[in-house]
């Protein structure tokens, strides 16, 4: 893949994804040119830190950066109160100031908790994103969206808080093992299926191709994603309305992750059972085409999330649900997806969707 530069449009200033192999040893002076101060907080868990956690530091470091290095156990479970306090006290350790800036290496994870961490302290400092996972080159990493979880919910504490750069290195992706590979296609999948009728044909051509991680296609995959991303976020930065969109699979995928425990289900594949759901949902109050369901299950699966059949309650289902940042006056809403890149956000009574559980879990 040669480097490709998205521009990315927020309130606080636009900013550049930089997409491409090799970017990890540049990452250090790119960062270097995006802050006033001299020091930063690089923020990692365990996993990343073995493999790539000196790279980044050599990097920054010849740039003239001094780190600070921050190191979070991997996994959802990371994302909590309790991590997010632990990581404000070492930034604090760490004498940073408004000037110095946060470093997010990592996947989605790292991502929200850096972020999170970024925008809080000291009312806000800098952070760039430097994604090493598919899920986070392609989506999590990219317009400013950061949070912590609590039990009553994902993701319910958090901050709009645009970086002022993502770093995506492709070649940070042939470490990824296969699990966290199909996790980040679901998220690939979700685009296609939002951005329309030819992203959907070349995904369904380039699936086998895909699975087995074949260049060419991965790199018409992680740029049409990011492509994507990039537009609606420039459109609507703070959700107020085409970014709705990307919530698609997220309401039940958000819930089957809460009521599974957070970490038991890999996040693309909660997302992936999330759009079947809602594909199903839209055949029953939207009027959408069976077929568009059964070739969005189909597209999922070749990418690596076959259905897996429901194990949890419906009722703790719907429970989780009205815990979702989306419910408005107490009614859960969807995004449904109906046609190739048609969709829309609908209230759902708990009647339509306690008889889509039930059907959704008997199947």
């Amino acid at each position: 893949m040669s480097g490709r530069t998205f521009i990315v449009e927020a309130a606080a200033g636009a900013y550049e994804v930089l997409v491409g192999p090799g970017l990890l040893d540049a990452s250090g002076a790119i960062v270097r040119r995006l802050m006033p101060g001299d020091a930063v907080a690089l923020v990692t868990d365990s996993n990343v830190a073995a493999l790539y956690g000196d790279r980044a530091v050599a990097g920054l470091e010849a740039a003239g950066v001094r780190v600070h290095r921050v190191v979070i156990p991997p996994g959802e479970g990371s994302k909590s109160w309790e991590r997010a306090g632990a990581v404000l006290d070492a930034f604090a350790g760490a004498r940073l100031t408004r000037d110095d800036a946060v470093v997010a290496l990592g996947g989605g994870v790292v991502g929200d908790m850096a972020g999170f961490c970024a925008a809080t302290y000291m009312r806000g400092l800098r952070v760039a994103q430097v994604p090493t996972t598919l899920l986070a080159q392609v989506d999590s990493a990219i317009g400013g969206k950061t949070a912590v979880d609590l039990p009553a919910g994902k993701n319910l504490v958090g901050a709009f808080w645009p970086p002022v750069g993502v770093i995506a290195d492709t070649s940070c992706l042939a470490t990824l093992p296969d699990v966290e590979w199909s996790s980040g296609m679901a998220e690939v999948a979700k685009a296609a299926v939002l951005d329309g009728p030819s992203a959907v044909s070349m995904l369904e051509a380039d699936a086998r191709a895909l699975m087995t991680r074949a260049a060419d296609a991965v790199d018409r995959a992680v740029l049409m994603a990011v492509a994507f991303k990039a537009g609606i976020v420039s459109s609507d930065e703070r959700e107020g309305g085409e970014r709705e969109s990307l919530n698609y699979g997220h309401t039940l995928g958000h819930a089957l992750e809460r009521v599974a425990g957070y970490g038991v289900i890999p996040h693309g594949a909660a997302v992936a059972e999330g759009i079947r759901f809602a594909a199903m949902l839209a055949e029953r109050v939207a009027g959408a085409d069976p077929a568009w369901s059964h070739r969005q299950d189909g597209l999922l699966t070749s990418l690596g999330s076959p259905h897996r059949p429901c194990a949890y309650p419906a009722a703790a289902l719907l429970a989780a649900m009205h815990s979702d940042k989306k419910v408005k006056a107490g009614t859960v809403r969807f995004v449904m997806c109906t046609e190739p890149g048609i969709w829309q956000v609908r209230p759902v009574s708990d009647k339509d969707l306690s008889d889509g559980l039930s059907a959704w879990c008997g199947a």
